[in-house]
């Protein structure tokens, strides 16, 4: 008799949806499926509207990661407009999106991944939650709320408003930051550095006190999709960096991404609608996300980050692909963005009024914007008609790199599993709160 499990998500974000596993009479696992839902309407009914527009209606598609579905399309309307703007306005945008990746990261660690390890993975799970957490651990849960307050004020005073921005325009930024507000935030800084070095400690802990878990629990193999600067991590801009299973590194302009994915993208995958691939490219299943990035990455682009980098790297491999290490690189980015809003904020153009220009003139062209989201890449390319109307959109989110990946890993924990029962021999230990 054939045993289907469904699991249901926390969220359902982007089209994310519930994970089915069936298995067979003899305990074998037959299929694995991450299914989402996958229609596309905001391509659709995109076409038709104005391209400055675009990214006012957007950031719906997402809660978690609205401004980075508010910057793309801006930077692709500019690309295809041949925009340049003034580098005050880049520098706020900087702050924003690295405002929004600190708090979804410090959200991300303590609400979804800290109850599972703090509690252990075995536990009640009425309990194996952020509030029990909270309950339990109030120091770390206050420490975690200010952290993720910290983050989303500065998106609201930035944005205009922390979920749903309104801010961004081609040509720059429709308001600048003025200085009392910079420096509200500026004092605040050094609290937010000493947290986010005792988030890491407790993710260290967590990685040394699970070990036996990290090392043999998901270590798939895989490529990996990210974005780099000069090869330095970075997620406002770059070029797309994919990496080999062997760590092997390859680089495109974000125009260049059919190129890219043409020769690395999976042969059924739930992206191949949308793109080619050119016969005679190897197929090959890649991942998003905050481990690509690392793995993408020869150098983070703040002290303290590459610090934290080089730590892993010593103790993971260049190139490791340990699932369970998505939550140490995910700390690695946290840091990074800290230091990078500290940095911003401190710089003398964010408070600076020259945040747009005027010479914006319609045309028709194409475009391309690329931004890393908290959850993987996120590329925008955008077709304008002579009146700047939208004739064509395509949008390729973090979940339409990381399906097939997630496929892939989900199927091979699941014969770990139910097959070869590797989790009874595991060693975990003693949950840290009850």
């Amino acid at each position: 008799m054939v045993k289907e499990i469904e699991v249901e998500p926390v969220t359902r974000l982007e089209g994310h949806g519930g994970l089915r596993l069936v298995l067979g009479d003899d305990g074998k696992v037959q299929d694995v499926q991450f299914n989402i839902t996958s229609t596309r309407f905001f391509e659709k009914f995109l076409e038709g509207r104005y391209m400055e527009h675009v990214a006012r209606i957007t950031p719906r598609i997402c809660g978690i990661c609205p401004i980075p579905h508010h910057i793309a399309p801006t930077k692709a309307v500019e690309d295809a407009w041949g925009v340049q703007i003034p580098e005050p306005a880049k520098k706020l945008r900087q702050l924003l999106i690295n405002a929004k990746q600190y708090s979804s990261h410090a959200l991300h660690f303590y609400a979804l991944a800290a109850p599972d390890f703090l509690l252990g993975p075995m536990a009640d799970p009425a309990l194996r939650n952020v509030v029990h957490v909270i309950n339990q651990m109030p120091d770390v849960g206050a420490m975690a709320l200010k952290m993720m307050d910290f983050g989303q004020k500065l998106c609201q005073a930035i944005g205009g408003k922390s979920v749903h921005p309104i801010v961004c325009i081609p040509g720059g930024m429709k308001k600048g930051l003025d200085e009392v507000t910079r420096d509200q935030f500026l004092a605040e800084i050094n609290n937010q550095v000493e947290w986010t070095k005792k988030t890491v400690d407790i993710g260290l802990k967590v990685v040394e006190d699970y070990w036996d878990v990290v090392a043999n629990v998901g270590n798939v193999p895989t490529w990996y999709a990210g974005m780099t600067k000069n090869g330095v991590h970075d997620i406002y801009e770059g070029d797309i960096r994919m990496v080999s299973p062997e760590g092997e590194k390859f680089d495109y302009a974000p125009q260049k991404y059919l190129e890219c994915l043409g020769e690395h993208i999976p042969e059924h995958s739930y992206a191949t609608h949308m793109y080619y691939r050119p016969a005679g490219y190897p197929a090959g299943i890649y991942r998003a996300n905050t481990l690509a990035m690392i793995n993408a990455a020869d150098k983070m682009a703040t002290p303290l980050a590459d610090e934290a980098l080089q730590a892993m790297r010593g103790k993971l491999g260049n190139t490791p692909h340990f699932t369970f290490a998505y939550h140490w690189a995910r700390l690695i980015e946290l840091v990074e963005s800290i230091e990078m809003i500290a940095t911003l904020l401190q710089d003398p153009d964010i408070v600076s009024t020259d945040v747009k220009t005027m010479d914006v003139i319609p045309r028709e062209g194409d475009g391309v914007g690329l931004v890393e989201a908290p959850r993987g890449l996120l590329l925008y390319h955008l077709f304008s008609d002579g009146e700047g109307i939208v004739k064509k959109a395509n949008l390729l989110v973090a979940t339409n790199h990381n399906i097939a990946g997630i496929e892939k890993t989900l199927m091979h924990v699941a014969k770990q599993v139910f097959e070869d029962k590797a989790l009874e021999g595991l060693k975990l230990p003693d949950p840290w709160i009850k």
